[in-house]
């Protein structure tokens, strides 16, 4: 094995073992605010694509934990941040972490690869730009993820909070 291999493995170790810090501070965080709101939920975490993931599920029908997802996600989206400012204020680093509230950001993202894909059919058979809906930065990153693996390229445009994506020719 040569030093530089042996270097970048090391690199991805760290970089595992620091996502995976995020993930306890994470879920330390959201222990803590189910105890204050007194709701039942375990917590899941995992690492994808280079970030820290961190799911609190339902054991019962997840009616409650609906209140943490809020309309559209809003409270979702909230308390996703807030938890990545509870990590950096341990960490110092800056996060990225994703939080998902009983299932609502995995049932989302299914939907929004749908949309991308669906989008870059249109263009593929019509070959002209399609505009989509204004999307979160989440929303977003899916549906460009969608439309690359659909071969075409897309672009945002637009200024928040009215971001959105055009699916582009080839």
């Amino acid at each position: 094995m040569t030093e530089g291999t042996t270097s970048a493995a090391a690199e991805g170790a760290d970089t595992l073992s620091r996502l995976e810090q995020e993930g306890e501070i994470a879920a330390d965080y959201l222990e803590g605010l189910l105890d204050i709101a007194d709701l039942d939920g375990d917590i899941d975490m995992d690492v994808e694509a280079d970030r820290a993931s961190v799911s609190i599920i339902s054991d019962s029908s997840g009616r409650d934990l609906q209140k943490l997802v809020g309309r559209d996600g809003e409270v979702l989206e909230a308390l996703q941040e807030l938890t990545r400012l509870a990590v950096h204020r341990e960490t110092g680093d800056r996060s990225r972490l994703m939080l998902d509230i009983a299932g609502y950001r995995a049932k989302k993202r299914a939907e929004l690869s749908e949309l991308g894909a669906q989008a870059a059919a249109d263009v593929k058979s019509s070959g002209e730009p399609v505009k989509l809906r204004a999307m979160t930065p989440f929303e977003r990153k899916v549906v460009h993820d969608a439309v690359k693996a659909a071969g075409l390229r897309s672009e945002s445009e637009g200024e928040e909070p009215q971001r959105f994506v055009v699916v582009l020719p080839a």
